[in-house]
């Protein structure tokens, strides 16, 4: 049912502006030999799409594409009966209803023939050119006689290879699935189930990141039937009882809104085909009458969305926490709309879609509606555009087919190919963030600073050892959020790797596949206690000791001089002393909370000052990143510096941070700050500072 904005007294059609139905397509009928001055009758139909999108289209190699094709396909018959050529017609058909342009319908007619037939991808090339014959070769099915049970796997691979280079071929492959959905019927229960769940994990998701909603909408819904017909049925029920539509009296109101504000629109109910209205019930429960459909609004320009929506949310009350702007953002698969909701007359609660034409257009038909991507003028001829690096530049391949034509590189098992095509398929959303020299990664949602580091430096992001988030310092596990600028931080040790927690962080294909391989090549070192892989001694915790001598010089004389555990004091700071029990002046830095207590109390301060003595003890906290060898490269940096290392701790990582406090012996104070210099320069350590325990006993 659809509602429509007119003219003032005009009424409210039931059906306006139709969604494209895909569903009308009969049986071809084949007739015999035709002039050779026009179309066979069994692709009038074809043309007559295909000339509703394209006026000017040339016929005349559709005509060619249909003479081989039906001659190629006579006498073989389909498992329902019907002469095999229906089947490329019917494929035809849905990609010419759906804006395709001459070029993909005539691959399309000619997808089977080099599959089933006795013609050669040589013939297709050299009647049709090199495009048709790309198109062809991309959609041809490996023969399970070469490749076993691998064929379906590397069959799917090399069609989204093709695809990487040209969008038509997965185009061609979508249409094609669906027209054999449709005859499912006649195969097996097993069988229908088996091709029902590969359509499910692998061509519905595409079809949706290829933005053709009107392809993925009929396969979910077949789809349902076939593998839930319970639920199914019990949906078409709901369906079938839902009676009048409490939509209509909404749209209405809408139109008229829009009317007296001047605003050109048209206004339609867009009935929820079955799988959606299965998923609502599943979320919200129990079901409203408005929750079986949504308005769509259709205007002229893109300022029109945002005059409507304004309109809306003066007139009707809105639910703002369903308002999103696909517009100004638009998704992953080229979608772009306005949707909100708004409260109608007793209290139903309608959602709204808003968009131009052309974005209808581009909602329902995804790449088949921008025609050939690769034409220099636009059109629809098969001359493609080249960049000066040979590379063909396709405005149509988005971030996730580029990350997916990286990591199949690095899976050449196809089972791991095609258990990880559908666990990265199965990641509906992508974000955008931004790297700080100006560029951009496209990432699944929920991917974290490992996957950022993998996307940027691919196996140079073995040896990452933390991240900055908008310019603060982050654990690689952090997750991002769409617009973060990321840095991944890269350790200059070649010889680091990951560590196993980073498979708990890593959600992209391309990383995981990495990062597994990496552990596999490097399966002996044991897992050091710092998150990472140690392959330097740890030294032993010891206890922490107090020194009982000091370079100070107190106001007492014969009194012995302790350096205080909970500060470490060192020459040059500025010092002060507490006699404590025993007669012991206990040396402190002035700004040691345990110094504040003493006076606190109401000790009274002795003076200090700096004696002769160079040599010094300090205690130093590490904060870093866990990473292998960095126990190491802390020690190894001591060393350097001239320190020794009276006693080390290091603290469970949290987090990825790792903890690690040293009490060192100094030959002479003034090395203390190039000390802290060497060791910050480290490799994932982010911060040393001298250390400050809570005040005990001194």
């Amino acid at each position: 049912m659809s509602a429509e904005a007119a003219n003032p007294g005009t009424p409210i059609r039931r059906r306006g502006r139709p969604r494209i139905d895909l569903r009308r397509l009969g049986r071809v009928a084949l007739l015999g030999s035709v002039p050779r001055d026009r179309l066979p009758d069994a692709i009038g139909h074809v043309a007559e799409a295909h000339r509703a999108h394209h006026p000017d289209a040339d016929l005349s190699i559709l005509h060619r594409a249909y003479l081989l094709a039906e001659s190629s396909h006579r006498g073989q018959m389909r498992k329902s009966g019907e002469p095999y050529i229906t089947h490329p017609l019917a494929v035809t058909l849905i990609l010419a209803e759906l804006g395709a342009e001459t070029t993909t319908l005539t691959a399309s007619l000619l997808h089977d023939t080099v599959e089933d037939t006795e013609v050669t991808l040589d013939q297709v090339r050299e009647q049709f050119g090199k495009e048709v014959c790309y198109l062809v070769d991309g959609v041809t099915k490996l023969e399970k006689v070469d490749y076993g049970a691998a064929a379906e796997p590397e069959t799917f691979r090399k069609m989204l290879v093709a695809t990487g280079d040209d969008v038509r071929v997965m185009s061609i492959k979508l249409a094609d699935r669906l027209h054999n959905m449709r005859t499912l019927g006649v195969m097996r229960p097993e069988k229908q189930a088996r091709i029902a769940r590969v359509t499910r994990d692998v061509l519905i998701p595409l079809a949706e990141r290829l933005g053709v909603q009107v392809l993925k909408t009929e396969l979910e819904d077949l789809v349902f039937a076939i593998l839930h017909p319970e639920e199914y049925e019990r949906t078409r029920e709901l369906i079938a009882a839902a009676g009048p539509d409490p939509l209509a009296p909404i749209a209405e109101n809408v139109a008229a809104v829009l009317r007296e504000a001047g605003i050109p629109a048209e206004v339609l109910i867009r009935p929820r085909h079955h799988f959606s209205v299965h998923r609502v019930r599943i979320k919200r429960g129990e079901l409203s009458g408005t929750d079986f459909g949504r308005l769509l609004v259709l205007v002229g320009e893109d300022a029109d969305c945002y005059a409507v929506l304004g309109e809306l949310h003066t007139c009707f009350t809105p639910v703002i926490s369903e308002f999103k702007d696909f517009v100004a953002a638009p998704k992953f698969n080229l979608y772009q709309s306005l949707h909100t909701a708004v409260v109608g007359p007793e209290g139903a609660v309608a959602e709204v879609l808003i968009r131009t034409h052309r974005m209808h257009k581009v909602a329902e038909a995804g790449v088949i509606a921008l025609g050939n991507p690769y034409a220099v003028d636009g059109g629809s001829g098969p001359q493609a555009a080249e960049p000066a690096d040979g590379e063909r530049a396709d405005p149509t391949r988005p971030g996730w087919l580029s990350r997916l034509l990286q990591w199949q590189q690095s899976a050449p098992d196809p089972d791991t190919f095609w258990t990880t095509l559908r666990a990265d398929l199965a990641q509906d959303r992508e974000i955008t963030v931004f790297r700080t020299d100006g560029g951009t990664l496209g990432l699944p949602a929920g991917a974290s600073c490992v996957d950022a580091a993998y996307a940027q430096y691919g196996d140079r992001a073995h040896n990452c050892v933390g991240a900055r988030v908008n310019g603060r310092l982050a654990t690689l596990g952090t997750v991002l959020s769409d617009g973060d600028t990321v840095q991944p931080l890269l350790a200059e040790d070649a010889g680091s790797g990951p560590s196993r927690a980073w498979l708990g962080h890593a959600r992209t294909p391309a990383a995981r596949i990495a990062i597994t391989g990496w552990l596999e090549a490097h399966p002996e070192p044991p897992q050091g206690p710092h998150g990472g892989r140690s392959s330097g001694p740890r030294p032993e915790p010891q206890p922490q000791e107090t020194p009982a001598t000091a370079g100070a010089v107190v106001d007492r004389p014969d009194a012995t001089v302790r350096l205080a555990g909970c500060c470490t004091p060192v020459p040059p700071d500025d010092v002060t002393g507490f006699v404590v029990r025993g007669g012991t002046v206990t040396v402190h830095r002035r700004e040691c909370p345990g110094a504040a207590r003493m006076r606190s109390t109401g000790r009274t301060p002795v003076g200090v000052r700096w004696g002769e003595a160079a040599a010094c003890r300090v205690t130093l906290v590490a904060e870093s990143f866990g990473r292998p060898r960095l126990l190491a490269d802390l020690t190894e940096a001591i060393a350097t510096a001239g320190a020794a290392v009276v006693s080390a701790t290091v603290e469970p990582p949290s987090e990825q941070r790792v903890r690690h406090t040293y009490t060192l012996e100094l030959p002479d104070a003034a090395g203390l700050p190039a000390l802290m210099r060497a060791m910050r320069d480290v490799a994932g350590v982010y911060d040393v500072s001298r250390a400050r325990h809570p005040a005990g006993a001194v």
